[in-house]
């Protein structure tokens, strides 16, 4: 009979083998399926320039505040105008590339499966898909603006969530399915964003140009249909066998269901939960993303000092 202590080493070293072999087959299994066309579309040939860009964004998550806590805040006034109505080009330029392809292709907005052709349209809509990548990683810079400014308190677990999984996760969609289903997300969000980033950019002209914008609340409730619509959608595309991965659709379900949560958290303290009451002259929780709050127009600006007729030092 052998040695238990001698059979103990062997039984781990086979098992640690086993699990080496499984891993590496399942590796180049999945890179056999993957979508040949975007090989060499830039940032597409290896995941590592994705999660060195994401782990950059977090690491200024964590480091920027600390940098900037005994720093003036900047201001960016005609940089977030610029960048806002940028993002609003972009947006519009993915929506429409997406919807005008996906017509031409005769795509259904029920069941759609992958086509890894290179037929104009497809092609197309995979280069638009790509763009909605591109676009979520430039929208790291929708924090580091809350951090120049010293909104801090923006940036909740919330919106690094969320900017840093749509970013990371799109790297995956791209690089196996740049097409089928995976439009109808993005062609919603898209369009979801058109409108966002316009109200973002408006909110950044100023005063005379705040006063209209009254509708904010209703973004976060469009987002919430949105990712309704799209947990009910994957799930009659799962429940109808649509030929679509159903790893992703799956990955798809689980993730809408994240966001709703989160995003409905966000919903009820901000628009239902009764607001603190005034302290010493200052509202609890008044702020306004990429805008100007109430608050920064009274006496207070952000950084702790006293305005000169409504305006904070460096405007």
């Amino acid at each position: 009979m052998g040695s238990p202590v001698a059979a103990g080493p062997g039984r781990v070293l086979g098992l640690v083998s086993s699990v080496v072999n499984d891993t590496l087959e399942f590796y180049q299994w999945s890179w056999s399926i993957r979508d040949k066309r975007v090989d060499n579309w830039p940032l597409m040939q290896s995941p590592i320039p994705t999660l060195i860009i994401s782990t950059l964004y977090l690491l200024v998550v964590w480091l920027g505040p600390k940098w900037m806590k005994t720093r003036e805040p900047f201001q960016l006034r005609n940089m977030l105008v610029f960048y806002n109505f940028g993002m609003v080009l972009l947006n519009f330029y993915i929506f429409k590339e997406l919807f005008l392809a996906s017509r031409a292709r005769g795509y259904s907005y029920v069941c759609q499966s992958v086509d890894y052709s290179d037929n104009v349209y497809e092609v197309r809509i995979a280069s638009a898909l790509w763009w909605y990548y591109v676009s979520k990683g430039i929208e790291y810079l929708d924090t580091v603006f809350f951090i120049l400014r010293k909104k801090f308190n923006q940036i909740s677990f919330l919106h690094v969530y969320h900017h840093y999984t749509m970013f990371t996760l799109w790297w995956i969609g791209i690089k196996w399915v740049a097409g089928g289903q995976s439009f109808f997300g993005a062609h919603i969000n898209a369009f979801i964003h058109v409108v966002m980033y316009m109200y973002y950019g408006l909110a950044a002209c100023g005063p005379k140009v705040q006063k209209y914008l009254w509708w904010k609340r209703y973004l976060t409730i469009l987002q919430l249909v949105q990712f309704h619509v799209t947990l009910g959608h994957t799930a009659w595309s799962i429940y109808i066998d649509c030929p679509f991965p159903k790893w992703m659709h799956w990955g798809v379900i689980f993730y809408a269901v994240t966001f709703i949560l989160l995003f409905g958290n966000f919903y009820y303290r901000t628009y239902k939960q009764p607001k603190e009451p005034v302290k010493n002259g200052k509202i609890a929780n008044g702020a306004v993303a990429n805008g100007v709050s109430k608050s920064e127009s009274s006496l207070v600006a952000e950084n702790g000092k006293k305005q000169k007729k409504g305006k904070a030092k460096g405007e």
